[in-house]
């Protein structure tokens, strides 16, 4: 007889964990929201605006590259390096959501987006998922220094003009990142900032807004949860420096060198509060911080292609974000 394999955690519709150490990410929510979590393939041509190809750098990593078109052999293209969210757990730097939104934002903000793929937890707990970032970015310090080739970054990127990226787990990648690079000789690149857009910053205690704020597809109290439960170290809280970086367990954050970052929330995420605790505790250390609220939505918001399109405001604070973000490029 055939053991069957039994199911010990489960995450509504997103992912399911078995005995035998297996994972299962196949998307059981809805069937008219699977699209957004399909993968696009890579084309090389330019397809409204926006050439998509996808490599493996020299430390084993696979990224996807986005680069905008009308670019002159002289204009050189500040670069994205930009981490996917998902609870560290889920999600797919080539899925539909996240193309949709940066090919975009590659064409409207003129940059060239490089997207990693990220291990996951439960197979691989954090600092995995940083490891895998910080070697992104020393990757790109060899692409500079003609260590290894990657021709769309040598002919159009601009490396003293590297910006982090992250969309909710992703945020939080970015400030590991950015204080990871602040202690490391960096040679011909300059993190010029960082982008946290609805980081997953928490604590262990809930908080007013996890008790008050709505539940959205993309954030629930039991994704809060579960997704921190899988991928933080064994016997951790979210009380950990990578979920709470403001936290008394965590590394000062005066002590910390880091670039200028804009601090994108969404008035309505379920994690506001304690969003909000981390911006303060970054005003307080002295850190070169600006905060961008968007009004009356919800986490992650802009990569709900339905939402976008069907709901005036959620279309209207998407592009409202997307000029932001292109303005604090232009600025630094």
């Amino acid at each position: 007889m055939i053991n069957q394999k039994k199911l010990v955690d489960e995450v509504s519709g997103w992912l399911r964990v078995y005995d035998d150490g297996s994972v299962d990410r196949t998307w059981t929510g809805p069937p008219e929201v699977k699209f957004m979590v399909e993968p696009v393939p890579a084309h090389h041509e330019f397809i409204n605006g926006v050439a998509v190809r996808d490599t493996v750098t020299n430390n084993n990593l696979r990224v996807r590259l986005y680069l905008p078109e009308k670019v002159s052999n002289e204009e050189k293209l500040p670069l994205f390096l930009h981490f996917h969210g998902g609870g560290f757990c889920i999600s797919e730097p080539d899925w539909f959501m996240y193309y949709q939104f940066y090919s975009q934002l590659a064409r409207l903000a003129r940059i060239i987006v490089v997207s990693c793929f990220l291990r996951r937890a439960p197979e691989n707990r954090l600092p995995a998922a940083i490891d895998d970032g910080f070697s992104a970015l020393l990757w790109l310090q060899d692409v500079a220094g003609r260590e290894t080739e990657e021709p769309w970054l040598e002919k159009h990127g601009d490396f003293r003009r590297v910006f982090l990226i992250g969309d909710s787990s992703g945020a939080n990648i970015v400030h590991e990142v950015a204080a990871r690079a602040g202690k490391t000789q960096l040679k011909l690149i300059s993190v010029a900032g960082g982008i946290p857009i609805h980081p997953g910053m928490m604590r262990s205690t809930r908080s007013r807004s996890e008790l008050e704020k709505p539940q959205s597809p993309f954030l629930t109290l039991d994704m809060v949860d579960k997704f921190m439960s899988l991928a933080l170290p064994l016997g951790s809280t979210k009380d950990h420096p990578i979920a709470c970086p403001m936290g008394d367990s965590a590394p000062p954050l005066s002590g910390l060198k880091l670039p200028p970052f804009l601090l994108c929330l969404a008035e309505m995420d379920l994690i506001f509060d304690t969003e909000m605790e981390y911006y303060e505790a970054m005003r307080k250390a002295n850190k070169d911080v600006e905060l961008f609220v968007n009004e009356g939505v919800t986490h992650s918001f802009y990569l709900n292609k339905i939402a976008v399109d069907m709901d005036p405001n959620t279309g209207a604070q998407t592009h409202a974000l997307m000029a932001r973000i292109k303005q604090f490029v232009e600025e630094h």
